[in-house]
C-alpha cells in the first residue's frame, strides 16, 4: 500500500502544492496587503516538504536507477514552480516497484 514510490510521489505533490501555494498565493498577500500570516503558515510545512523530497531523491537515486542527469533534473524540480508534478509523471509513474 505505502511503498517507498508512492511516499516519495505522495511528498513530491505535498512539496508542489505547498511551494505553489506559498509563492502564488501568501508571497502576494504578504507583499500586496502586507499581511505575512500566510507566509508563516506556509513556510515551516513548506520547508519541511522540500527538505524530505530531497532526501528521498537521495535516498531513492539508486532504487530507481537514475543516472546523475535524471538525478539533476529530479533535485532541480524542487525549486521550480510546478517541477514535482512534472517529475511525478515524467519518472515516478514510469518506475517499477
Amino acid at each position: 500500500m505505502f511503498s517507498s514510490l508512492n511516499i516519495f510521489r505522495i511528498v513530491a505533490i505535498l512539496e508542489g502544492v505547498s511551494y505553489i501555494l506559498l509563492l502564488f498565493i501568501a508571497t502576494p498577500i504578504k507583499y500586496l496587503q502586507g499581511d505575512p500570516q500566510y507566509v508563516k503558515l506556509l513556510g515551516m510545512p513548506h520547508g519541511i516538504l522540500f527538505m524530505a523530497y530531497v532526501a528521498l531523491a537521495f535516498l531513492f537515486k539508486k532504487e530507481f536507477s537514475w543516472n546523475n542527469k535524471e538525478f539533476l533534473i529530479v533535485l532541480i524540480a524542487s525549486i521550480i514552480p510546478f517541477g514535482t508534478f512534472y517529475i511525478d509523471r515524467k519518472y515516478l509513474k514510469s518506475v517499477k516497484n
